[in-house]
């Protein structure tokens, strides 16, 4: 019997040193295998697309606990180009270039302008946007008139930035001026700190600085100190295969319209926005919002929507003044018309409540009209439309894209035809005739500024 055991006892650690040789082996020559691969070959056989950023409004943020951002929807379609899934990695702006270069992760894409120091490190894409740098300052504080007037002044910026680079070459020409240097600070968090006058002066770049007016209207873009310059994503020096896919997909992004709507979305009439207008919307948000936040937030749960989005909308139609009174009889919060009002079954169209709740029901019926088209934030975007100038109007836009060779399902292009419908050229072949086109265009614009404020603000 000892025998026996003994015996059987010594079959079973052979076996197990022998299934413990066959892994172990199994894992060296699966790691050589993978030594050898190129980044783009990694990618295809994990099917995962590693891409670093940076956590920032420009870049990646998470909204809603959803991932949102220019440079997410840029990578997210990127992805898809590959037939992979995307992987996030935001290791702070200091270490991104020490992740790329470690391997960790297989690009940068962080709104990286080409600059001489970094075409020294890494490899650039062909560029997918133009940007300018800024001074910012404060309303009350005076800036600076050119770039001679720097002298003496203090600016802070973020450490390895491009525009540490830029004002270190302005300070090599002579001009007398400090600027100190922060570690991972985002600059949407440098603009608050000018806004709240803790610094004076910081740079940003044009889209950074006009996106950040909207939520602190007290600064002000002050003049360039520098030419305009391109941004790109980043590989490894020695990543030419990856290289050639992301130009590849810049190529495709830009024919296809994909990198136009991604844009669009992001960073349309930015530069179109008034301060004082701004300003009075976040003084009213504080002083007249709150009052209706219960019922927005109810209502607007009830359709799936974002109760911001509907804030924004309240906003836009009457200031948050419940008596509200257009020129054409419209009235309340959400400015209901007599027939929408009946058609949604309330009586009263200056109570608060019903006027929420009838404008919520017809805002979603517009939206739901358009459930043809796949991409939820443009469907939403003909939704507002249609709330604004009437369903039949838009349909008309919609047609007369088409008829124009344009794509009738894309919003950057219909708000192109709306204002035709105020032309007799065009109105006279449509359905509905004559309509005021360019107010939806310009009635949607607002709102999603409104809507983008909102986002970034804590309302309880």
């Amino acid at each position: 019997m000892r025998k026996f055991l003994y015996h059987h006892i010594i079959v079973i650690l052979l076996t197990g040193l022998t299934a413990l040789f066959v892994f172990f082996s199994v894992l060296i020559n699966n790691k050589k295998i993978g030594s050898d691969l190129s980044t783009f070959e990694r990618i295809k056989k994990t099917g995962v697309l590693r891409m670093i950023t940076n956590d920032s409004m420009d870049a990646y943020y998470l909204y809603n606990g959803k991932p949102t951002g220019f440079e997410y929807d840029l990578g997210l379609e990127f992805a898809k180009y590959l037939n992979v899934d995307l992987d996030i990695v935001t290791p702070g702006w200091n270490n991104m270039f020490a992740y790329l270069s470690e391997d960790k992760g297989d690009f940068i894409g962080a709104g990286l302008a080409i600059t001489r120091e970094w075409l020294g490190k890494v490899n650039f894409s062909i560029p997918y946007q133009t940007i300018q740098q800024h001074i910012v300052h404060h309303k009350l504080v005076f800036g600076p008139k050119n770039i001679d007037d720097l002298t003496y002044r203090t600016i802070h910026i973020s450490r390895g930035t491009s525009y540490q680079a830029r004002l270190e070459q302005i300070k090599a020409s002579g001009i007398e001026f400090y600027y100190i240097l922060h570690d991972n600070i985002p600059t949407e968090e440098l603009i608050r700190m000018v806004n709240d006058r803790e610094i004076r002066f910081t740079v940003a770049t044009n889209t950074m600085a006009h996106l950040n007016q909207r939520y602190y209207p007290d600064i002000r873009i002050g003049i360039p100190i520098q030419e305009k310059q391109s941004l790109a994503w980043a590989v490894n020096k020695k990543d030419s295969d990856m290289l050639e896919q992301i130009n590849k997909f810049f190529l495709h992004a830009r024919e296809t319209g994909i990198l136009a709507r991604i844009v669009n979305k992001y960073y349309a009439n930015i530069e179109d926005t008034d301060p004082f207008d701004l300003k009075r919307f976040h003084e009213r948000i504080q002083t007249r919002l709150p009052k209706y936040l219960p019922i927005i937030k109810e209502e607007a749960r009830d359709y799936g929507l974002d109760w911001r989005l509907v804030a924004a909308v309240i906003y836009q139609e009457s200031h948050y003044n419940p008596n509200a009174k257009s020129f054409t009889n419209v009235r309340g919060l959400m400015q209901v018309t007599s027939t929408t009002a009946e058609e949604m079954g309330i009586r009263n169209r200056l109570n608060p409540t019903l006027s929420i709740r009838a404008g919520i029901k017809y805002l979603n019926k517009m939206i739901q009209k358009f459930d043809y088209i796949d991409d939820d934030y443009e469907r939403l975007l003909f939704g507002l439309a249609s709330y604004n100038i009437g369903y039949g109007h838009v349909k008309d836009a919609v047609q007369l894209a088409y008829d124009l060779g344009m794509d009738g399902h894309n919003w950057r292009h219909v708000r192109e035809t709306l204002p035709l419908l105020s032309k007799s050229k065009y109105y006279k072949k449509t359905r509905y005739g004559y309509a005021r086109g360019w107010e939806p265009v310009q009635y949607v614009k607002r709102i999603l500024t409104y809507y983008d404020i909102l986002k970034q603000k804590e309302l309880d």
